[in-house]
């Protein structure tokens, strides 16, 4: 059997190696053809995982049709806002597996991927699944022990959980597509909101309170979007929020960290060196508060310091001054 990820990146490249040990061949696709060159010729993506040495049977292709035709099963690891784009002259010549594995939420349309997907492909939703959970990218590669949610028809999936389960990276099963792509997504901004935080010392009482009612903020949007407000609590919701917003390999938490650090937006962004999906994410979230009129402080504060200069503490002092309320 083979598999194909489309996006080289640090998440894509990761997912290839831990599932290789399942696979005959896994084919790897990039908009950078540095990237598959050096896979190609090392058997290293350089670019995002220098110091690890890639499977035998990871091999780079350069035709992304070609590349979706020889894959009984398809990953899409691509950046969110890039995912449409990339898959618009793509045809899939017979239905089968598309798994997303990019974690956004498309800020003009305010689509899922799997419903960008779903458009883009031209497949029925069955077919599409979503992978999310704790998982930086870094620890599945080095094989530390992960485990992550497959979210989408279960009589398929239980048959594709089987097929990417391996003995470091655990997949549990959900019926609850929207509910796992919404907690995949918004914790991202969640993170930056608590980077934020610590960057101005405001400790882990702020940290804590943050997490929590943050995590209220996603299951709103999960009901939003239709999905299962319970599925918040597990892999995808929780388990994601509180890696990225604590942890010290989370893109979005060292963001937020610079941002309250004084840094700006761009030369944050320049230090990290890499997408940052809860930026675009909370563009996309400010367009659904603004169409839907949900109430969603924190990622609305966060809005504001990231994209209207507003200075952090005192965005700070705006989420302790509101209307006082009850908890739920």
């Amino acid at each position: 059997m083979y598999l194909t990820i489309l996006g080289g990146g640090s998440w894509g490249t990761a997912l290839a190696q831990v599932l290789s040990y399942n696979f005959e061949k896994v084919y790897i696709w990039d908009i950078d053809k540095q990237v598959l060159k050096d896979i190609q010729e090392y058997h290293q993506n350089k670019k995002y995982h220098p110091n690890v040495m890639l499977a035998h049977n990871i091999i780079p292709i350069e035709d992304i049709q070609e590349a979706t035709n020889i894959g009984d099963i398809i990953v899409v690891a691509i950046p969110s806002q890039f995912v449409r784009q990339t898959l618009s002259n793509v045809k899939i010549e017979k239905e089968k597996p598309i798994i997303s594995a990019s974690k956004g939420i498309e800020i003009e349309s305010l689509k899922l991927m799997s419903q960008v997907i779903e458009k883009s492909l031209n497949l029925d939703l069955k077919y599409i699944f979503a992978l999310s959970g704790p998982s930086f990218a870094k620890e599945v590669i080095m094989g530390l022990p992960t485990a992550v949610v497959l979210a989408g028809d279960t009589r398929l999936g239980k048959d594709l959980q089987k097929i990417l389960s391996t003995k470091t990276f655990r997949v549990y099963l959900s019926d609850d597509v929207v509910g796992a792509e919404v907690g995949g997504s918004v914790k991202n901004v969640i993170a930056i909101a608590c980077g934020i935080s610590d960057g101005l010392g405001f400790g882990n009482n702020a940290r804590a309170s943050l997490i929590t009612r943050g995590l209220y903020e996603i299951s709103k949007i999960v009901k939003e979007f239709g999905g299962n407000p319970q599925t918040v609590y597990g892999l995808s919701g929780l388990g994601d929020l509180i890696l990225t917003a604590t942890g010290d390999l989370s893109r979005n938490r060292k963001f937020g960290i610079l941002i309250g650090q004084g840094y700006n937006v761009e030369d944050a962004i320049k230090e990290i060196g890499q997408i940052v999906e809860g930026y675009t994410t909370v563009k996309a979230l400010n367009n659904l508060v603004k169409e839907k009129n949900i109430d969603l402080p924190i990622s609305q504060m966060v809005y504001k310091v990231v994209y209207e200069g507003l200075d952090p503490k005192l965005a700070a002092e705006m989420l302790m001054i509101r209307d006082l309320k009850s908890e739920f």
